[in-house]
């Protein structure tokens, strides 16, 4: 699948995939900043996408920054139609402040197939063996 990406930012860092067979491209900040516990911030990734229609670009966390940091992404589902700037939300939800470097891998991004649903209103849906159940209805 080809994907157009336009620079925004001369020092853009446009997305690379670390490995053969990889799905999420990785990204980039270009900013130093320490971000609090509890802070979210939009770092801005300073690149535009082109993609056709039926796609979304997604953006998700890296494995170490959660795992290692309490770093996590919030939001990033960009439409097909979008061309403006993408951008990670990241908040900290670690125990201490993190310092995100200047050319860090900070998220990744994937795309996805998706199916545009077409709505159809009803009174009445089908049963199925979930049924209404929500939180805990597998059991513990």
């Amino acid at each position: 699948m080809r994907v157009k990406i336009k620079r925004l930012k001369p020092d853009a860092i446009l997305p690379t995939y670390a490995h053969p067979g990889d799905v999420g491209m990785d990204l980039y900040s270009l900013e130093d900043y320490e971000l609090k516990i509890n802070e979210r911030k939009i770092f801005l990734l300073g690149f535009a996408l082109e993609f056709p229609n039926g796609y979304a670009a997604i953006i998700k966390d890296k494995g170490s920054l959660p795992h290692y940091h309490g770093l996590h992404t919030m939001g990033g589902v960009f439409d097909a139609g979008f061309r403006g700037e993408y951008n990670i939300n990241l908040i900290n939800l670690g125990s201490e402040p993190v310092k995100i470097e200047k050319k860090q891998k900070i998220a990744q991004l994937i795309i996805y197939p998706v199916a545009i649903a077409e709505l159809e209103e009803t009174q009445e849906l089908s049963d199925s063996s979930r049924g209404m159940g929500q939180f805990g209805s597998t059991g513990k």
